[in-house]
Order: structure tokens, then C-alpha cells, then sequence
């Protein structure tokens, strides 16, 4: 997989890709990831000028169609050959960013993130070059940038090979319709809490069942929308 970032401020992106799971997929191969400055695109060479006052007035600024024109379509024509590039612009009135979303970009062979300010970007922009308008959250971000890589590094640990046990990443909230349930690890005691006995006692039907009732439960008490949208499709109603 391709993936080009398009930001007015590269450095903020440049320490989260060479580290972790994301440094290893682009060590393996898996991944390529370049950071383009979106300055370098403005016609304005002197002041490397991207936003301007809004028409009609109001507070704020917008980032010009100008540099964003150029900086996406360049990109575009380095896309790999046969490869559909998919555009996205993370933005709060976006489309819900969702575990089933991560998986289906992670299948992608061109992602091109175009990282937004201020009021947000042109939107004729928007209307004839951005493919998919992604929120991660109802709330607002100072740009583009953290959501990119929160995108990025959810998508990333999907592909195969980037994780050595993707099975793991399969099992993780929301790659089904429950929550997580706990997880436990050594030491059996530590500051007077103890492992439940059912983790330790090698039953694994025994461990599956509890397993599952602490999902339903965590489901049931922290996020009553997914336990209506898990029974109303006539899952496993009565746990």
C-alpha cells in the first residue's frame, strides 16, 4: 500500500511513522508512507501562501483551492499503476470513522490524506477531487493531522503481515458486535487483586462463557447503542 499525506505541517506527522507497528510495516515493505508539504504547492512562492478569508464574511480562514488542486492531483499521477486512489479528508462532518471502514481502506492500494485547517478547505475541493470525508469523533481538532494517523494507524495493523498475529487484531471491540472483554496476565495476585479463578482453571469452555458474558455485560453498561443494534439483528438475545 501507498500512502501520501498532504499537510501544512509535515513534522507533525513525520515522529508517528517511524515508530511502532507503523515504522515495522514500511521496514517489511508493506507499506509506503510520504508526508508532502502542502506549501511547496502554493503559486504564492514568496509567502508559500494556503488559506484566505472566507466569502461572505465570518471568523476564520480557508484553506485555498489553489495549492490543494495541485498538491492532489500531482499525487494522483504518481499513484501505482491500475491502483484506484481513494482521497480522504478527515473532517468532523464527516462519514463515522468505524472499525468495518479500517478494514475495507486496508484493502486499498492508494490512500492520499489531505490534512485540513482553520475553517476547513474549498469546497470545490471537496466537490471534485476528495473521495471520502471521514470524522473521527464529534468533536473538533486544531487540523487534519491527528486524525490521519489515528486513521492510519488503525488501517495499517489490518494488513497482513504487518502484525505477527492477526488473529489479535480480528478479536479486537469492534471487530465484532461486542466490547473487548477483560484481560488478565501475570502475576495470579498483584496488591491484594486476584485473577478470576475461571481464567485459571484450564476449562476453556468454562473461560469461553465468561468470556462472552463480561462482553455482553461491558456492551450492555458502556455502549447501550451496539447491545440494540447486536439483538435487534437477533444475536444471541439472551446472551
Amino acid at each position: 500500500m501507498k500512502i501520501d499525506v498532504l499537510t501544512c505541517f509535515p513534522e507533525m506527522i513525520d515522529p508517528v511513522i517511524h515508530e511502532s507497528m507503523v515504522k515495522r510495516a514500511q521496514e517489511k515493505g508493506i507499506v509506503r508512507i510520504r508526508v508532502h508539504d502542502l506549501r511547496d504547492y502554493s503559486a504564492d512562492k514568496k509567502h508559500r501562501k494556503t488559506d484566505d478569508y472566507p466569502f461572505g464574511g465570518g471568523d476564520g480562514m480557508v484553506m485555498t483551492p489553489q495549492p490543494l488542486w495541485d498538491g492532489i492531483r500531482s499525487l494522483l499521477k504518481k499513484a501505482p499503476e491500475g491502483a484506484r486512489s481513494r482521497v480522504i479528508f478527515p473532517t468532523p462532518d464527516g462519514r463515522q470513522f468505524t472499525q468495518p471502514l479500517a478494514e475495507t481502506l486496508s484493502k486499498e492500494s492508494h490512500l492520499i490524506f489531505v490534512c485540513g485547517h482553520y475553517k476547513g478547505i474549498d469546497q470545490r475541493i471537496r466537490d471534485t477531487l476528495i473521495t471520502d470525508e471521514i470524522t473521527v469523533g464529534d468533536y473538533i481538532l486544531t487540523g487534519g493531522e491527528l486524525p490521519a494517523m489515528l486513521i492510519m494507524d488503525a488501517l495499517i495493523r489490518l494488513i497482513p503481515g504487518v502484525l505477527s498475529e492477526i488473529n489479535s487484531a480480528l478479536s479486537d471491540s469492534f471487530s465484532d458486535p461486542l466490547l473487548d472483554c477483560p484481560w488478565y496476565t501475570r502475576p495470579e495476585v498483584f496488591e491484594g487483586m486476584a485473577v478470576p479463578e475461571v481464567l485459571l482453571s484450564g476449562h476453556h469452555a468454562n473461560i469461553e462463557a465468561w468470556r462472552k458474558a463480561e462482553r455482553i455485560r461491558k456492551t450492555q453498561e458502556r455502549r447501550p447503542d451496539m447491545w440494540k443494534a447486536y439483538t435487534d439483528k437477533g444475536d444471541d438475545r439472551n446472551g
